[in-house]
């Protein structure tokens, strides 16, 4: 499924250098002329495009990013050390534009490019760059300008990577709140979502996928009930579906296996390929079972369903177990986009 995921972030290219005015004092060598060395460039500020970022989210945290500065000239003629280039990583498919202007600067689509967001400022001259026939002992020097600030609207089309499936009230909209920071609706009651959700889940930093919740599957989802097939559809891009399953269902829904199995039925209807997706189980809503009967119960449910997939038990309401399953699918994706990178 495509969302749109923004970012400001402000860029701001290292000054020039100072150029320096000097002049050669040696014994025996009065009129030893000017000596003054100009100043460094500073740095610019590039986008740089890498597979292993996949969203905008850390420029919530690192929203400005510096060039450095060039070093001012010195005497005898050296010339000042240039700023250093900073480089900040973004998702391939950003697209960048000017925030105050509007105009777009360019899109990053390939590992590995580079776009230019600020240029750095040029560096000063330095005396002996003033020498003459005129003038030979010139006090002049010039300052290096300075470097371009600029702030950057940064915009990704987000394919979410992970697609949780469930029936209504299974506790997708619970989840995705309890580990990001979108606000879908949660309620006590069995509802279904009417719009997509989006979460961008950041186990740390540069390591963040996406997590969508998407309209509830109902039974007859694959012939088109509901909002079944656009449902389908959208998780037939994703990398890793999610089955989640309440544990302690209202007394007059179906028992975690009875839901479980139609949602596992829906999906076989639909598509091999959706069947054959990577699929793993999450028994929500443990909170409600007492502590120690907690692994019996979630046993009987794997074993009548027969899962081998891997298994979580969470509580998304108070983030019991959520920690682990984040951890488990980053690890699982990175893995996932380093056998792709490696099959091309």
């Amino acid at each position: 499924m495509r969302f749109v995921d923004e970012a400001e972030v402000r860029v701001e290219a290292g000054d020039g250098g100072n150029g320096t005015i000097g002049f050669r004092r040696e014994k025996y060598i009065p009129m030893g002329g000017p000596d003054g060395g100009d100043g460094g460039d500073g740095g610019s500020v590039y986008l740089i495009a890498v597979e292993n970022v996949n969203t905008l989210v850390d420029f919530r945290y690192h929203a400005v990013h510096r060039a450095q500065r060039g070093q001012n000239g010195m005497s005898r003629n050296c010339t000042g050390r240039k700023g250093d280039d900073c480089y900040v990583p973004v998702p391939l498919g950003t697209k960048v534009s000017d925030s105050e202007t509007g105009e777009v600067i360019g899109d990053l689509t390939k590992e590995g490019q580079t776009l230019l967001v600020a240029q750095g400022g040029f560096h000063g001259l330095g005396n002996t760059r003033f020498k003459s026939s005129i003038n030979r002992a010139p006090q002049k020097a010039s300052k290096g300008s300075e470097g371009e600030h600029r702030v950057l609207l940064l915009e990704l089309t987000l394919i979410a990577d992970v697609g949780l499936l469930g029936m209504p009230n299974a506790g997708k909209s619970s989840l995705i709140r309890s580990v990001s920071s979108a606000t879908p609706k949660v309620a006590d009651y069995p509802f279904t979502t009417l719009h997509p959700n989006l979460g961008v889940v950041s186990v740390d930093d540069l390591r963040s996928f996406v997590i969508a919740d998407i309209p509830g599957v109902i039974e007859g989802a694959a012939e088109g009930a509901g909002l079944g097939l656009q449902f389908l559809k959208h998780l037939s891009r994703t990398g890793l579906l999610l089955h989640l399953v309440d544990v302690v269902p209202y007394e007059s829904m179906d028992t975690p296996v009875e839901a479980a199995k139609k949602i596992i039925h829906e999906v076989e209807k639909w598509s091999d390929d959706l069947a054959n997706k990577p699929r793993w189980l999450v028994l929500n809503k443990t909170d409600r079972l007492p502590e120690d009967e907690v692994d019996e119960h979630c046993q009987a449910i794997i074993d009548e369903l027969n899962w081998t997939a891997p298994v979580f038990k969470i509580a998304a309401i108070n983030g019991n177990g959520t920690r682990e399953l984040m951890f488990a699918i980053m690890n699982f994706l990175e893995e996932q986009r380093r056998n792709h990178s490696e099959q091309e």
